[in-house]
């Protein structure tokens, strides 16, 4: 992970009526990140470790943490310190193959870069199950790409 992928910055973490938590982020993840369906992120808050989906709401975009997380314990604080990043497998960490292939089909790019971790990761252990069969490793990025195309999360 490159150190420009992880955003650190200081916010308030205010309380839920439902016990949990949100922090508001102080950047625009699309401006950071780039564009994508949903982003799955992980990161510290104060020491505490999470992980999360980011949503847009009410303007601003926000991490929120439900009453069973143990980052619903920052409720109330007025100065978090937070250190948050993409998770799992992104594009531009990806074998070379599979990197070009889905950075030249945008609509794929798209929706693996939308998936959670696990769905990425399966999709990778599947292509990556064809070490001994080159023919059949380019055959499966292709239908990878399909399937994405199509709104599949994953090959089965």
């Amino acid at each position: 992970m490159t150190s420009d992928a992880v955003r650190t910055f200081r916010a308030r973490a205010d309380g839920t009526a439902s016990g949990g938590a949100v922090i508001d982020l102080p950047f625009d993840p699309r401006k950071a990140w780039g564009a994508r369906p949903r982003y799955h992120v992980t990161g510290t808050a104060d020491g505490i470790c999470f992980r999360t989906t980011l949503a847009q709401r009410w303007g601003a975009w926000r991490m929120a943490f439900g009453p069973k997380s143990s980052a619903c314990r920052l409720a109330g604080r007025e100065a978090v310190d937070v250190e948050v990043w993409l998770e799992g497998p992104q594009a531009d960490d990806l074998a070379p193959d599979i990197a070009e292939a889905l950075a030249s089909r945008p609509a794929a790019l798209a929706a693996f870069s939308g998936l959670a971790t696990f769905y990425r990761k399966g999709w990778l252990r599947w292509i990556d199950a064809t070490k001994r069969r080159p023919e059949a490793r380019s055959a499966r990025i292709a239908e990878m790409l399909d399937l994405l195309e199509a709104g599949q999360k994953q090959n089965r």
